[in-house]
Formats: structure tokens, C-alpha cells, sequence
């Protein structure tokens, strides 16, 4: 039988406000999935997240990997989306797959999961991740993984300037741009700045630290979430959100965090219009929410519920 590759855990992008200007980028898009790093190896395969949690059992779709990458060896890296009417990732629908294990065949036929891999960390005997980028993305290229309707190996752009790319981008409703050093090594596990994502939508990683009853049409029910994260002097309180969700999101969260709860908010500075009432919780759930931007009191302004990341480490949640 032939062994599977070791994990590898993913490389990760700095942020900036604008793409990086010059010469040496080469820029692919951003696509609202989630990380998924796949080895396969003969008649086996398995996937991991972002923080190395075995995602394989939610997404039966990629069973179909070993007989399309023709029994090689292969860590591949990447993003799972789900497909909008209009042919767009969009992370909302993503959300109703994200916790089944296994999916339902109503779910899985509904909602299917497409793989986008964008880089080659393992061919065959070989470790790529010394490789230049543009080894490692020709390689990838010349597998031929491309499988309507499961595989999608996306574009990777070279010779534009980014902003150009991060145009093109806006006028597909694309989430944005990573810009990524032609010549760059893949450094595992590390946030580097080879490569730069540039987002056209705001969003923020969260904790979720308690929430307050709902009143009207979601009396007796969870109403809004109070959130918090890490910043320079520990953890603190970032504001509130209560839009974005659906009836059967806000009755997911309510039973995620039922078992979390906790007597007193485990942050100092929370004010007192937005404690009253509370329900409080252990700051172990991690979410992301789409906002204008930062207030000058360091509160997130009109955020708006964007789903659940288990794929995350409440640990690795930072704020400004």
C-alpha cells in the first residue's frame, strides 16, 4: 500500500490595503472557500484544514482524486468553494457543509463542493516546497487534475500589473487578490510576505464571547453574538453583531455554544449597554464577519454575520 505524504500546514499571506507594485509578482484570485491541504498517494487520500484537523469525512467528493491524479503521489494546496447561481465561491452556502459529517446525499447534491488547488507542495518522491513558485505552479499545471464539476486548477496571472488583476477582480465580485513572488519558496505553516492578499470586502476573524437574547421575531432565541479577539495587550472586546444570519444558523450557534457557557465575560472593558443581558461564553469559537471598518474606540462598524470557521485556531485570532 502505497503511504500517504505527511501533512504539510499551509503557507499564509500578509495583508495589505493595496497589491504590491512593480516587477516578480505573479497574482491569482482570492476564492471565498476554505483551506484544504489534500494528500493522495495510489488508492488514498485524505484532507486537512488549516489547522491540521482531518476534514476528509465532510467532503466524499474528493474520494475521486487518486483516479484523476492517475495513482501519483501528490500534497496538493488549495481552497474547497461552493458555487453560487451565478458560478461565484460564495462562503455562505460552504457554511451548510462545513459540519456534516458525512453529508447527507440531499446536501451533497445540493450544495456540491468544488477543489481549486493553486500550488504543488509533493510530486511523487519529491518535495517542492524549495521550488520557486513558478516551478511549483507549472508542475501543477502539466498534472492535468482539471474535472468538470469536482476540479478547478484556477488561473495564476504573470505579466499584469496586480491592481489590474485586482480590477478584474472586482468586476467578477471576486473577494480580492494574492500576490505572490514569482521566485518565493513555499515556507510552511509561515505568514509570509511573499505572498500579499489584497481584499475588496473587509472581513475580520472573531471570537464569539457571549451573546444577548433576541426580541421580536427571535424572542426567546439568540439575537445578536458579542465578540472579541486578541490584540497587542490580550484579549479584547470588538462589538457586536446581529445581521447576516439565517434562522437555521442562528439555531446552530445557539446549540454550539450551549455547552461553552460561563458565568462572567472572560474580558475586562465591556460596556455596560451591551452586557446587559448577556449570555456569556467561553472565547474558544471562532467566526468571521464582513465590516465597514474599525471605529476610533476599536470597535468593528456594521458588521455583518458571515459564518463559522472551524477551520481556524481561536488562538490565531488577532485584532488590531
Amino acid at each position: 500500500m502505497t503511504e500517504l505524504p505527511p501533512y504539510i500546514p499551509p503557507m499564509l499571506a500578509t495583508a495589505a490595503k493595496r497589491p504590491p507594485p512593480g516587477p516578480g509578482w505573479t497574482c491569482e484570485f482570492k476564492w471565498d472557500g476554505i483551506r484544504a491541504v489534500v494528500a493522495v498517494a495510489g488508492d488514498r487520500w485524505r484532507a486537512h484544514s488549516r489547522n491540521s484537523n482531518d476534514i476528509s469525512g465532510g467532503y466524499p467528493e474528493l474520494a475521486r482524486l487518486p483516479e484523476i491524479a492517475g495513482g501519483r503521489r501528490l500534497v496538493l494546496d488549495g481552497e474547497l468553494v461552493t458555487l453560487d447561481a451565478g458560478g461565484r465561491p460564495d462562503f455562505g452556502l460552504l457554511q451548510h457543509r462545513m459540519h456534516m459529517r458525512p453529508p447527507t446525499a440531499d446536501l451533497l447534491a445540493q450544495m456540491p463542493v468544488l477543489y481549486y488547488p493553486f500550488d504543488l507542495l509533493v510530486l511523487d518522491d519529491e518535495r517542492l516546497v524549495t521550488a520557486p513558485y513558478s516551478e511549483r505552479r507549472a508542475a501543477l499545471t502539466e498534472l492535468g487534475l482539471g474535472t468538470p464539476g469536482l476540479i478547478v486548477v484556477p488561473p495564476s496571472v504573470e505579466g499584469l500589473p496586480a491592481e489590474q488583476v485586482l480590477q478584474v477582480a472586482k468586476q467578477h465580485g471576486l473577494e480580492g487578490i494574492v500576490a505572490k513572488r514569482t521566485a518565493s519558496r513555499y515556507e510552511p505553516g509561515r505568514r509570509s510576505p511573499a505572498w500579499v492578499k489584497t481584499a475588496l470586502v473587509q472581513t475580520q476573524e472573531v471570537l464569539v464571547i457571549g451573546w444577548r437574547p433576541g426580541k421580536g421575531r427571535r424572542g426567546g432565541g439568540l439575537g445578536a453574538l458579542l465578540l472579541g479577539g486578541h490584540g497587542p495587550d490580550g484579549l479584547r472586546y470588538v462589538g457586536d453583531v446581529g445581521t447576516g444570519f439565517t434562522d437555521k444558523m442562528l439555531d446552530d450557534i445557539a446549540a454550539l455554544l450551549a455547552p461553552l457557557q460561563v458565568p462572567a465575560p472572560q474580558i475586562d472593558g465591556i460596556p455596560r449597554e451591551f452586557a446587559r443581558g448577556a449570555v456569556w461564553t467561553r472565547p474558544v469559537t471562532v467566526g468571521e464577519v464582513e465590516f465597514r471598518n474599525w471605529t476610533h474606540d476599536g470597535r468593528l462598524r456594521h458588521a455583518a454575520w458571515r459564518g463559522l470557521r472551524p477551520d481556524k485556531d481561536p488562538a490565531e485570532v488577532t485584532v488590531p
